[in-house]
């Protein structure tokens, strides 16, 4: 790939998720939406709610001659909430009271405040006043909370003023001497928030000047299931020495959920590369390329489930299997409930598994999993029943039962049933999330018309 794609940085702010309370979910939303504007995201960098780290970093991003840096967070109502002011001032820009702003602010505010009781109006008004003070010359986006983001250019690229400095003289602190630096995309700190708002700064005049000249790439996904990472990489080492060119091709792959994900970034002229190299992977592993258009396998079941419910009856997963097929909005439209057995006596009485059976077998067995699968199906009227159980861990697990063993049972459509076992890796979190993909897979093949 070019070198010359305009380059970004990423700057969190929040010390709740410097130390971890909450996760990050910001940064790499924002990374992938850049790299599909064909911009270079070089650095994510998380920094606490403290002015001078975040001056700093952001002299740091400029020093690295980025183009544009995009920040999240810290453009709420308290006092530790500086974004925007340390943004003006690292744009060298002075910070104005924009009163259109204000007013619009109060207008979103009114409705809350009639709904809390005891606010003191004086308070939130000063609130408010607060959160409509923003560097001069910004690019307003209008709230979709109560926070306005922020597109800020130098004040240099305009002429309207002098960078500041962070009272170190020998800081070049626009990047290259005296260059004016990156634009700053400012936005609210709750995803939520941050994509709604997200395409109103890139339409905005500032942001397209600030990625001029960012090339217009492709991105695909294809999605593979029941293979390692290590067959992959193999894989894609064997490629060229199969004459299947991979120049030009940006290629990563990822772990997630038990499957693999492996996106590619390509000029739209050398096209035919990428449909080459998804041909090769397809011969090598046809059993295990589940997509080819980026689907998840939790949109093909709904559109496989298309004029039929489902039902579950689960043990170790907890209620996340019920959870992930109600995901997706109108899954009220497939979905017909489910059921949580996690205690032998909760499978007998809520779904019906028969006590002998559970003794016989055990209750992490595949007779059980059918068996709940059947009484899920049956209790709520259901086409497709789901049955898992399993040992999550750390413990529970011995000799011929380890921890990591669950049990998959699918019943429907129409007769018969599709029943496996995995031995799945990982910690507790891992072995019922990686469950609930596995259960995936198998309703997906049931819906298909595979059985035992």
């Amino acid at each position: 790939m070019s070198s010359s794609r305009p380059r970004a940085g990423i700057l969190v702010t929040g010390t709740e998720v410097l130390t971890g309370i909450i996760s990050d979910r910001n940064g790499p939303w924002l990374s992938q939406q850049l790299a599909a504007l064909g911009v270079d995201v070089v650095v994510i960098e998380v920094v606490g709610d403290r002015p001078g780290e975040l001056l700093h970093a952001l002299e740091r991003m400029a020093a690295d001659e980025l183009a544009l840096v995009v920040t999240s967070g810290g453009l709420g109502p308290t006092a530790d909430d500086l974004t925007a002011e340390v943004v003006g001032r690292f744009a060298g820009r002075e910070m104005v009271l924009d009163v259109q702003l204000e007013q619009r602010i109060a207008e979103i505010l009114k409705p809350l405040m009639a709904r809390w009781h005891g606010v003191d109006p004086e308070a939130v008004r000063a609130s408010n006043r607060k959160q409509a003070v923003i560097p001069q010359g910004a690019t307003v986006l209008e709230p979709v909370g109560t926070a306005p983001g922020l597109v800020v250019e130098p004040a240099a690229a305009d002429g309207t003023g002098e960078r500041a400095r962070s009272g170190r003289a020998d800081t070049a602190a626009a990047g290259a001497g005296d260059a004016a630096g990156p634009t700053v995309v400012v936005l609210p700190g709750p995803p939520r928030e941050l994509q709604e708002m997200w395409p109103a700064a890139v339409e905005t005049d500032a942001f397209r000047r600030a990625i001029a000249g960012a090339p217009e790439y492709r991105q695909r996904i294809v999605r593979l299931f029941g293979i390692p990472e290590s067959e992959i990489a193999a894989t894609l080492r064997a490629a060229p020495q199969a004459g299947v060119a991979l120049d030009g091709l940006e290629i990563t792959t990822c772990l997630r959920r038990g499957e693999i994900e492996i996106a590619t970034r390509f000029d739209p002229a050398i096209a035919e590369r990428y449909e080459a190299l998804i041909e090769f992977i397809g011969q090598r592993h046809a059993g295990n390329l589940f997509s080819r258009d980026g689907s998840t396998i939790d949109q093909q079941v709904a559109e496989l489930l298309r004029g039929m419910m489902i039902a579950v009856a689960e043990s170790c997963t907890g209620g996340l299997m019920a959870a992930r097929l109600t995901e997706l909005p109108g899954s009220s439209a497939y979905f017909a409930g489910g059921i949580v057995a996690y205690s032998n006596e909760a499978k007998t009485a809520l779904v019906g598994v028969e006590p002998v059976l559970i003794e016989r077998h055990g209750a992490v067995s595949g007779e059980v999993a059918a068996a709940l699968a059947s009484g899920a199906r049956e209790r709520f009227s259901a086409s497709v029943g789901v049955g898992i159980t399993g040992i999550a861990g750390p413990g529970g697990g011995s000799e011929e039962k380890p921890v990591g063993l669950v049990c998959f049972s699918v019943a429907g459509p129409g007769q018969g049933y599709l029943t496996r076992s995995a031995k799945l890796p990982g910690d507790r979190a891992d072995v019922r999330d990686r469950s609930t993909t596995v259960a995936l897979h198998l309703v997906a093949r049931a819906l298909r018309g595979e059985r035992d």
